[in-house]
């Protein structure tokens, strides 16, 4: 692809959820999707120059949390609504990113690379628009939580908001449980070249991304009845979770590597065929 086209791809990923922003017209929302993107290009300047993606995904879930703590302080100072739902919100969010900002950067740590970026590092554009799209991520997932914060009520407390922080938890826990048995799995070194398949993992394939999936949903829940009109628009969250994670990265590089790995593997061809790719199988 030309650098032209990843340079496409970063502006679509910055037009969109800013454009969303516009369309709401709450200017601390607006500042506060501004501010994402800065420090994702900020970020990518000292990246690009040492070659390195080591801090990637803590810069994500660094910005996640000082998003949802500046949020915090808005609300105790009294700047804006200030309500324990809004609170509770936030609080989710951050502990989501800190504890997968924290998992992500010692694995990465641990393994020296992430190999998803060594064709990305070199091409300047690539890597730009991939620093872009983490601004996006974090912009599209965020919007209806910070849109919901920043309404004149604040996040509105009701049976649909329980609703959102039960799968908030569940996929929250979901998500850990999964990534720790696939942690302890992959520490063993005679499991070194092999696939996962017990756990949550005989019940899906990327069960960790079922996890996140729901939490977005859950946040997006949390949120619904604080929104009116074009705010609804931020609702978007969970279906661009299940995009990115799918579509876009996560899975369909994972699954093209596995295929590599063990596509002449009988029993990795029955798993492939008898076990969920994301949506964890509970019967």
């Amino acid at each position: 692809m030309k650098p032209i086209h990843y340079l496409s791809f970063a502006a679509l990923g910055f037009i969109i959820p800013f454009g969303i922003s516009l369309l709401i017209g709450n200017p601390l929302v607006q500042n506060i999707v501004l501010a994402i993107y800065i420090i994702q290009w900020i970020a990518f300047i000292p990246a690009y120059v040492f070659q390195t993606e080591k801090f990637f995904d803590l810069t994500g879930s660094i910005t996640y949390s000082g998003v949802f703590a500046y949020l915090i302080y808005l609300t105790a100072s009294g700047s804006i609504n200030a309500n324990w739902g809004s609170t509770v919100i936030a609080v989710c969010v951050i502990l989501w990113a800190g504890r997968l900002g924290t998992f992500l950067f010692s694995r990465i740590a641990k393994d020296g690379e992430d190999k998803r970026f060594r064709t990305i590092k070199p091409s300047p554009s690539q890597f730009f628009m991939t620093w872009t799209l983490q601004g996006a991520w974090v912009s599209l997932c965020s919007l209806c939580a910070i849109t919901g914060i920043a309404s004149d009520t604040g996040i509105i407390i009701n049976p649909i908001f329980y609703i959102g922080l039960f799968m908030f938890i569940g996929g929250f826990a979901i998500e850990i449980i999964a990534d720790q048995q696939k942690t302890i799995f992959r520490a063993i070194p005679e499991n070194r070249d092999k696939f996962i398949t017990t756990g949550l993992w005989s019940r899906s394939r990327h069960p960790n991304y079922f996890g996140e999936i729901a939490l977005w949903t859950g946040v997006a829940l949390m949120s619904f009845s604080s929104l009116s009109g074009i705010e609804f628009l931020t609702l978007i969250s969970p279906i661009w979770t299940y995009l990115l994670l799918v579509k876009i990265s996560g899975v369909r590089m994972l699954e093209g590597r596995g295929s590599v790995k063990w596509g002449d593997n009988k029993d990795y061809i029955s798993y492939i065929e008898n076990t969920p790719m994301v949506f964890i199988k509970f019967w």
